[in-house]
């Protein structure tokens, strides 16, 4: 019996990535009256992070343009990553039958390494003390020295990646806010996720603030966060969309972490602990001028990749 696409049963893999919940944070903001503060739960994804988003829309397109092609081993997608996106890439060379080579830090958490064992993803490690940015130069060594053997796919570089944002994130804050969203707050990474959801804000509405996040110093605690001013600068990002930067101190989102996870029941991520801390702060800014506010954020992954930190049992300065 042969069966139709339209007979199938079930959803794919591809299917499960975005249309994620916002979930409301209710008890941060229970002083603040005329306040909503929301938060995007992007570990719904099958990967486990907003990173799926990126790596899904940079794949389709090369697969679609002829730069890699499931079921043939003798090409690999190559890319720098600290751990998402490198996620997000084996669990679809899984899912579709591609290679992966990663370049990525050796000092990324235990259980980043376990899981893209676990899909059987192949790593080349670099210096712990060049960051990313070392896994981005090793990966377009390799690209340019081995050009036949690699798609490289350059999250940092790759239109797809911000376009996976306007197409869809953007569009999902729109709706599931019925246009009523007033501040857009998102950490800066590749900057994907900011530069394609804000373009497409400001499209619905100019008056819509958005403001990136980042770290406060280049010697920091948010594995994937860049911090722009001594960084190698991704080429998708353009400073000039935000309306506002925020500079985020690892201790007030560590802290921010725990508060989640013991008066919200939320466990989350260092970059999403960051986001809600920026979020929170705007928040108390609006309602002491006495205006509304529905303030979205992206709560980018969950604690499951970090809970090996000792931050989480140890006190943290502020607190």
């Amino acid at each position: 019996m042969t069966i139709s696409p339209s007979s199938l049963l079930g959803v794919s893999l591809l299917d499960r990535i975005g249309n994620t919940p916002l979930l409301r944070l209710d008890r941060l903001t229970a002083h603040l009256p005329g306040i909503q503060l929301l938060g995007k739960v992007e570990w719904v994804n099958p990967g486990g992070s907003i990173k799926d988003r990126a790596a899904s829309s940079i794949v389709q397109a090369a697969i679609r343009e002829g730069k890699l092609t499931p079921g043939h081993a003798s090409k690999s997608l190559l890319d720098a990553t600290s751990g998402n996106t490198g996620i997000a890439y084996a669990m679809l060379g899984s899912a579709m039958d591609f290679p992966v080579t990663l370049c990525m830090p050796s000092n990324v958490s235990p259980e980043r390494k376990n899981i893209l064992a676990a899909y059987g993803a192949h790593i080349i490690w670099t210096d712990p003390a060049d960051g990313s940015d070392g896994a981005i130069r090793k990966a377009r060594e390799l690209a340019a020295t081995e050009p036949g053997k690699y798609f490289y796919a350059d999250q940092y570089g790759n239109e797809n990646n911000w376009l996976a944002h306007y197409r869809g994130t953007a569009n999902e804050i729109w709706e599931q806010t019925e246009g009523r969203v007033t501040h857009f707050i998102a950490g800066l990474g590749t900057s994907g996720t900011f530069m394609g959801t804000t373009r497409r804000l400001h499209e619905l509405n100019p008056a819509i603030q958005c403001i990136s996040m980042q770290p406060d110093s280049p010697f920091n605690g948010f594995e994937g966060l860049k911090h722009m001013a001594t960084a190698i600068v991704p080429p998708i990002y353009d400073p000039t969309l935000a309306d506002r930067n925020i500079d985020m101190p690892t201790e007030r989102a560590y802290i921010m972490a725990k508060r989640l996870g013991r008066m919200q029941g939320l466990l989350v991520g260092v970059s999403a602990a960051g986001a809600v801390a920026a979020s929170l702060g705007i928040a108390e800014e609006e309602a002491r001028a006495g205006r509304e506010a529905v303030i979205v954020t992206i709560l980018c992954d969950s604690a499951d990749k970090y809970l090996s930190e000792r931050f989480w049992t140890e006190p943290t300065a502020g607190e």
